[in-house]
C-alpha cells in the first residue's frame, strides 16, 4: 500500500506537468485568431462594396499563410489600402479595433463579367462609328474599361486601326473634327453691340469645343473656340 501511494506521489509532478501543458496549449488555440474567420471579415467587404458595379462580379479571396500567427479579436474590420481599387489582383486590409490591435493584408483576385461592345470587323484609321459597326459580347475582365451603350460610341472616330474582336475603349476614340488644319474657316466675334467676322486659315485640327489657331490675312494668329466650319472668338 505504501509502496502505491509513494509512486502516485512520484506521478503527480508529471500529471501537473502535462495539465499545465494542455491548458497553455488550449489557452494558445484561444488567443489565435482563425484564419477563415479574417478571410470571411474580407468576403463580406468585398461582396458590399461591388454590389453596385455592372456586370457580374466574381472573386477569389486567397490563403492566409499557416505560419502568421495573430492574437484573437472580437472586433475585426476591413479596408481598402489607399491606392489601391476593388478591381483585378489586389488586397483588402483587416484590422483589430482592440487595444494592441494589428492588421493584416489580404490577397484578393476580382475580375466582372461585361457585356461589352466590340468591333464587329477590322476598322481604319479614321473611320466613324456606327451602330452597325460594333456588337455586345461577354467578356471577363480585370479592368472597368469599355463601354455597354452604342450610344456612347456612334459618331466617335478611331485613332487608330482596330482587328475584328476588340473592346472599344475610351483611349482609341475621339470626337470627329469640327475643324481640320489647313481648312478656311470663319471667325465670329460678339460683343455687347457689335458683331465681327473675319476670315483666316486653321493651323490645327479641332473637334467641337476644342481650341483652334487660325492665323488671318494679316498674318496675325488668333485663338477661338471650334464650332461646325466656325471659330468663335471671345472679345
Amino acid at each position: 500500500m505504501r509502496s502505491m501511494n509513494k509512486s502516485l506521489l512520484s506521478l503527480l509532478p508529471v500529471i501537473a506537468a502535462i495539465t499545465f501543458m494542455n491548458s497553455a496549449l488550449a489557452d494558445t488555440q484561444k488567443a489565435s485568431q482563425d484564419h477563415a474567420q479574417i478571410k470571411n471579415t474580407v468576403s463580406a467587404f468585398v461582396q458590399q462594396q461591388t454590389a453596385a458595379l455592372p456586370g457580374k462580379v466574381s472573386y477569389r479571396v486567397d490563403e492566409i499563410d499557416r505560419r502568421i500567427a495573430l492574437p484573437g479579436c472580437a472586433k475585426l474590420e476591413a479596408f481598402l489600402p489607399q491606392g489601391s481599387q476593388l478591381i483585378g489582383k489586389t488586397s483588402v486590409g483587416v484590422r483589430c479595433n482592440e487595444t494592441n490591435g494589428w492588421s493584416i493584408f489580404v490577397p484578393v483576385q476580382i475580375k466582372i463579367s461585361l457585356n461589352l461592345l466590340v468591333s464587329a470587323r477590322q476598322l481604319p484609321m479614321g473611320h466613324l462609328l456606327q451602330e452597325q459597326d460594333m456588337i455586345a459580347q461577354t467578356t471577363e475582365t480585370a479592368g472597368a474599361s469599355g463601354f455597354t451603350d452604342p450610344k456612347q460610341v456612334a459618331g466617335k472616330v478611331l485613332r487608330y486601326g482596330i482587328t475584328a474582336g476588340q473592346i472599344l475603349r475610351e483611349d482609341m476614340l475621339r470626337q470627329p473634327y469640327s475643324i481640320t488644319q489647313g481648312q478656311t474657316v470663319q471667325l465670329a466675334t460678339q460683343g455687347s453691340g457689335f458683331s465681327i467676322r473675319s476670315e483666316g486659315v486653321a493651323l490645327n485640327n479641332a473637334s467641337e469645343g476644342q481650341t483652334v489657331q487660325v492665323r488671318v490675312k494679316s498674318g496675325r494668329v488668333i485663338s477661338g473656340i471650334a464650332r461646325a466650319g466656325l471659330a468663335e472668338v471671345v472679345p
